[in-house]
């Protein structure tokens, strides 16, 4: 079984532009213990700041009322007593204690000599021992000091593997491993001290965080720290979701982690730290389960020929199948099926060709959009015939209030009629109320209006309008999709025009 602490919370927080509110902190750890179950959680630094001390307290309160507090740790410092007096009024009864884990740091940027390092440790060890707190021990810089000290690394382990010392964690500090010197450090601390409990803390600055776990749990490392999505300074730390795969899939050893809610809790960190999970990222990502090739699809369909052991539904998620110029047959009947949609041949073809031509133009296609581009292309929806726009004209001008004109068709009758309104759509409808007042026919009150655009923005890309109406007790919503956001609110008009006739 390996061990996973998850480090979002401290480490993860030292991401650029992110902190986390009290309130956002206890939801985090609620879902890395309730909902993930990961074996520990560092919850904050010591001696941060006023309202870091209020949210370990408030989140140690509630650990201590559902019995986790042993899961929280804190980190603190060689600092006199400094932080495990924090830590204790606080209300934790973990800490992680920093030291420098190389020579350099030690002579560097303590000014101190090994000797008097290991003296100031050893007392706050024994410190925190006759406060009743258990101690972790941060190696900082470890795998520094094992490529340029290794003999200063074996004499401070040496002189502190006798005291109450948990877990010795050691840091990729500056990023600097990769897997075979991952697995040739950690061979050698676990070789020289099998009898301890070693932790690997990974960073990501060359992109081999997740790699270097792979070598060091080979090597025999018991605990991985972890954040959620990968947060951490500079380039991030080891992701969660990455490692647990990694471990359970090329390791074949366990966690304690339920993999079915990776995504969710992923999803909520996303949300806290404002920081964005990259559609490619590993397991979480947007498009990671999304088959692009039309070939792939296909192979999909004969024996899962392109699925591999990560499969979707193991974190809360399931395959699609993205639809562009690269679509074939096969992936557009997926996403048919899902929608409960059969065709015939030749209007499969007839879809095919147009659904490659707006992927031509960039445009971003969903399975929602897919009964929208059937209609359009196949236009066997009788209904939809009844009534039509003919033409529009919409005018916006500063200072003056924008205009509408529009000629409908209504079972072979034109009509027509002008407006003004508060905004174009808003003006665009009051006409069509006009000729609809005039002809006696029932319009239904808008009761909502959401408007669905791309990330990033895109000007190539479909808008989806969504509007919500009311014709007595009866609330509907109709769709509109095009590259203008007017031209979709108008075709999701017309669908609700449409409707309208079986009322």
């Amino acid at each position: 079984m390996v061990e996973i602490m998850d480090t979002t919370l401290r480490d993860g927080e030292q991401t650029n532009g992110v902190s986390f509110s009290v309130h956002e902190k206890k939801s985090i750890v609620r879902l890395l213990i309730n909902e993930l179950n990961v074996d520990r959680v560092e919850i904050a630094s010591a001696r941060v700041s006023d309202g870091e001390f209020e949210a370990v307290r408030s989140i140690s309160a509630w650990a201590a009322q559902n019995g986790h507090l042993d899961r929280l740790e804190v980190l603190g410092f060689v600092d006199g007593g400094a932080s495990l007096n924090w830590i204790k009024d606080a209300g934790c009864r973990v800490v992680n204690i920093l030291c420098k884990g190389s020579l350099k740091h030690v002579a560097g940027q303590l000014k101190k000599t090994p000797e008097q390092h290991i003296l100031d440790i050893a007392g706050q060890i024994r410190l925190a021992q006759e406060m009743n707190l258990s101690v972790n021990l941060y190696l900082e810089d470890w795998s520094g000091g094992m490529t340029d000290s290794p003999d200063y690394v074996y004499r401070l382990v040496d002189s502190l593997k006798s005291l109450p010392v948990r877990r010795f964690m050691l840091p990729d500090t500056l990023g600097i491993l990769n897997p075979e010197r991952a697995f040739q450090y950690c061979r050698d601390m676990v070789g020289r001290y099998p009898e301890l409990h070693f932790d690997l803390h990974a960073h990501n600055d060359y992109g081999l965080a997740v790699a270097n776990v792979y070598s060091a749990v080979r090597a025999g490392i018991k605990g991985i720290h972890v954040t959620v999505n990968g947060l951490g300074e500079r380039a991030g730390n080891a992701s969660l979701s990455s490692v647990v795969a990694l471990i359970h899939d090329h390791l074949g050893e366990k966690t304690r982690v339920r993999e079915d809610r990776i995504n969710r809790v992923s999803k909520s960190v996303e949300m806290y730290s404002g920081i964005r999970i990259a559609p490619n990222q590993p397991v979480t990502g947007e498009n990671v389960f999304t088959q692009c090739a039309g070939v792939h699809a296909d192979g999909d369909s004969k024996n899962s020929l392109y699925c591999n052991a990560l499969i979707p539904e193991r974190f809360g998620r399931t395959r699609e199948y993205a639809l562009g110029k690269t679509s074939g047959n096969a992936s557009i009947r997926k996403n048919l099926e899902a929608l409960g949609i059969e065709l015939d041949g030749e209007s499969m073809r007839k879809v095919t060709q147009r659904v490659i031509e707006l992927g031509d133009k960039k445009e971003i296609l969903t399975q929602e959009d897919l009964p929208y581009i059937i209609a359009d292309v196949l236009r066997h929806d009788i209904q939809e015939n009844r009534i039509k726009i003919l033409n529009y004209s919409l005018s916006l001008a500063q200072g003056l209030r924008p205009v509408a004109t529009l000629k409908i068709e209504i079972d072979g009758a034109a009509y027509e009629n002008t407006a003004t309104g508060d905004g174009q759509y808003d003006a665009f409808v009051r006409a069509l109320r006009k000729i609809y007042k005039s002809l006696g026919r029932p319009f239904p009150m808008l009761t909502n209006y959401a408007v669905s655009i791309p990330p990033g923005g895109r000007t190539d890309a479909f808008v989806q309008t969504i509007i919500t109406w009311r014709h007595g007790d009866t609330e509907f919503k109709t769709r509109g999709l095009d590259a203008d956001q007017m031209e979709a609110a108008i075709k999701a008009t017309v669908k609700m025009l449409n409707r309208m006739e079986n009322f």
